[in-house]
């Protein structure tokens, strides 16, 4: 049984020690697409390789391994695959959500595992990748939805910091959502000198 609590634990032990880190790259992120905004369609062709460079980067800090802020910009080494992956992805989705919104939420969470899954495989096809992501998330998916859910009152309250909070929530969800992966792919299974102090599935957590 994944517990989101754990999940959410496990991240902010992550981010102990990599908070200006994590603040840092989401800003000189941040900084370039707002630039990039005032370009007409640019910014499409830059959200594939960025979703791919937060997957990433998020899980190096997930995993507690030396993650660096250039890490987020390393999508554009699979910018084909990451760009595929995000338009295919993003037009199912909206005709999902057109189909009297369910079907939107479904493909969402089943396809949402698929920036992971080329991040550790960067030669895998779109379709494979997306088709990985919807085995992977098989018996999942309310486990992420609930997962979110955890996270609307403090998108909530960011509202009350002028949104200065978000600065520290995205990161806190971005790692939150790689431990997911992390724990229903099996990675520390065969990774356990990479779990540092936590066992999710024993729920031994400080």
């Amino acid at each position: 049984m994944i517990r989101p609590s754990d999940l959410m634990k496990e991240a902010r032990y992550s981010l102990a020690d990599t908070w200006g880190l994590a603040i840092g790259t989401l800003v000189i992120y941040w900084v370039v697409i707002m630039f990039s905004s005032m370009v007409p369609l640019l910014s499409i062709f830059l959200s594939g390789p960025f979703a791919l460079g937060w997957a990433i980067f998020s899980l190096k800090i997930a995993r507690n391994q030396h993650a660096e802020m250039n890490d987020v910009f390393d999508g554009f080494k699979n910018f084909g695959t990451a760009l595929g992956a995000y338009l295919l992805m993003s037009l199912g989705i909206v005709v999902g959500f057109c189909l009297l919104f369910v079907p939107g939420i479904i493909l969402a969470l089943g396809w949402s595992q698929t920036m992971y899954i080329i991040s550790e495989n960067p030669e895998i096809g779109v379709t494979e990748a997306m088709e990985r992501s919807w085995e992977l998330m098989d018996g999942h998916k309310t486990d992420l939805f609930v997962l979110g859910l955890r996270f609307l009152p403090w998108m909530f309250l960011s509202i009350f910091t002028l949104f200065i909070g978000l600065l520290w929530l995205i990161p806190y969800m971005q790692v939150t959502f790689a431990n997911f992966y992390d724990e229903i792919s099996g990675y520390y299974d065969s990774n356990d000198d990479d779990h540092l102090g936590f066992d999710i599935t024993k729920h031994i957590v400080d």
